[in-house]
């Protein structure tokens, strides 16, 4: 079980040291940050006000498993920065829990409705835990990332809380 906690500057060590190159910096954070990683960088991503950090905590022993944001803008809410620090706890449902929670809070504290995030298309991974939480793919949109002399595409996907919550029973 896992639970989300508000991300502090005690648990910036943690994600900073998980992040290993560029390439895996664009993947967790997009184009806003550069690597290395810093605590400058954090500070000044997390000063939008707009914007909520979270540690994704196991419960069963205190540890860091993982790290996700939303931020909000234009009446949506757009999940990111996704990121099982644990290698060791991919694969095994983590990544559709941290959905489902990050789900409920929008919509326990929120007025948000739609919902939305961006992929790379070669984590196919990540795209099947997407879809299984109930995010489909939105073909209109798609952006490209330059990483290292690559050509990477992002695509977004979108799900609307009622229906979710609707189809999923959540209270």
């Amino acid at each position: 079980m896992i639970r989300l906690e508000k991300f502090t500057k005690e648990f910036y060590p943690e994600l900073i040291n998980s992040i290993k190159n560029a390439k895996e910096l664009m993947q967790f954070g997009g184009p806003e940050f550069i690597f290395p990683l810093t605590e400058e960088q954090i500070d000044k991503t997390l000063s939008d006000e707009n914007r909520i950090a979270f540690r994704v905590v196991n419960t069963s022993d205190d540890t860091t498993i993982g790290h996700s944001e939303i931020y909000f803008k234009d009446d949506s809410a757009k999940l990111g920065r996704i990121l099982i620090i644990d290698k060791n706890q991919r694969g095994r449902g983590v990544g559709a829990q941290m959905l489902i929670l990050l789900l409920k809070f929008i919509f326990e504290n929120r007025k948000e409705r739609h919902i939305e995030l961006n992929v790379f298309d070669f984590n196919i991974g990540a795209i099947k835990c997407y879809e299984k939480v109930g995010f489909c793919i939105n073909p209109d949109k798609k952006l490209i990332r330059e990483v290292e002399g690559e050509t990477w595409t992002a695509l977004n996907m979108v799900l609307n809380l009622e229906i979710w919550k609707n189809k999923n029973g959540q209270n």
